[in-house]
């Protein structure tokens, strides 16, 4: 299975948690992973959609891995969806390039999960918050799969949480689905 990481960090080398969880995966050479720091590809916003579009293509899985930022994504992932993911290419009657693929969330959180709860401080679950991604996923015809949440970042990750947190990433990124 050949899975491509959309990674969309702003400011990846800062980024101990998103980073660290990329390279665990890049670690394991077993598998066939690509993860691609849009960021970094794109630093002035303009998005090449055919390469993006060929590496969709070219993937069985689509994993698109962000900080989460005010309830969202960072703005470069939006843009990402809003380009690439074109009518008569992803959906409408001639767009299947999804049909077929997974796509995951892999997403890391300042607050603590009891915050993402009816009765925390963000009265709503992760889960809930995500919701519109499962609708594209489900709109372009890819099967969706449970999120990779990595709750709590905001307060610091001692360094053995977090080594386990990436090992367990990589092993979610390259399990077969459920």
């Amino acid at each position: 299975m050949k899975t491509t990481i959309f990674l969309f960090h702003p400011n990846l080398e800062t980024s101990r948690v998103n980073k660290e969880l990329a390279q665990a995966v890049l670690n394991d050479p077993n598998h066939d992973v690509t993860v691609r720091d849009e960021y970094a590809a794109y630093p002035d916003g303009r998005i090449d959609v055919a390469t993006e579009q060929r590496l969709v293509e070219d993937s069985d899985r689509i994993v698109l891995q962000f900080p989460f930022y005010w309830y969202s994504s960072p703005s470069l992932l939006k843009l990402w969806e809003d380009k690439v993911l074109e009518y008569g290419w992803a959906y409408g009657s001639t767009g299947h390039a999804f049909e077929g693929k997974e796509i995951m969330l892999a997403v890391s959180a300042g607050s603590g999960e009891a915050d993402y709860q009816h009765d925390g401080s963000h009265h709503a679950t992760m889960e809930e918050l995500l919701k519109p991604f499962e609708t594209m996923a489900d709109y372009v015809g890819a099967r969706y799969l449970p999120p990779f949440v990595v709750y709590g970042v905001g307060a610091g990750i001692d360094d053995d949480t977090l080594a386990t947190t990436a090992r367990r990433y990589a092993q979610v990124i390259n399990e077969p689905a459920k």
